[in-house]
């Protein structure tokens, strides 16, 4: 004698199987060397994609590392004699020619400096507008920054302290925490809208 249907099963359907715990998914493992093109693809962002904080805050310390670098050029100038006496040696009779000589090659040094942390300047105001390339410059820029302090300070010839690199060298180690985050890489990538011709 066959058993009837179960009570709480209706005439004609299969009882329902009792609720059990919900399967756990199994974390797929990310491979070790991903495409430039599966990475592109997965962190692709829309046109309209609104500017993130990381680029906003490595376009303003790429500012603040312009102006730690006019600071810079402005103590370097007045410890300029004081160098040449101490560390070299040189003592110069002012309104020599000698004096005059080292006069123009401290305005040399300046207005290489000073051009340089101008095209810095113009490369944060283009990291701020989105372009990767200024982004990449940056970040290249920075990167030999820390290279030549840690050079520097492992070869014994600079410490690193408040009156000599420690504030440029801690801006340059924030602008590419910033600068290479996830958000503003996906940001300066993003496929710019096409003008329309008239």
């Amino acid at each position: 004698m066959s058993a009837g249907p179960a009570p709480d099963a209706a005439p004609g359907r299969f009882p329902v199987p009792a609720a059990g715990p919900a399967p756990v998914p199994v974390p797929r493992k990310r491979a070790a060397f991903e495409s430039p093109a599966v990475l592109a693809e997965r962190e692709a962002a829309p046109p309209t994609m609104r500017r993130p904080i990381a680029t906003s805050l490595g376009a303003v310390l790429v500012m603040l590392r312009v102006v730690a670098g006019v600071i810079w050029m402005v103590a370097f100038a007045l410890s300029w004699r004081p160098v040449l006496s101490d560390e070299f040696g040189v003592e110069v009779v002012p309104g020599s020619e000698d004096d005059q000589t080292l006069t123009l090659v401290l305005v040399v040094i300046l207005v290489v400096a000073g051009l340089g942390l101008l095209v810095v300047a113009l490369f944060g105001l283009a990291v701020y507008r989105g372009s990767n390339v200024a982004r990449l410059l940056v970040m290249t820029f920075t990167t030999f920054s820390i290279t030549a302090a840690a050079v520097d300070y492992f070869t014994g010839g600079e410490e690193i302290t408040v009156r000599t690199t420690l504030l440029t060298l801690s801006l340059d180690i924030l602008v590419m925490l910033a600068l290479s985050s996830r958000a503003a890489r996906a940001y300066a990538r993003r496929p710019r809208p096409k003008r329309r011709r008239a």
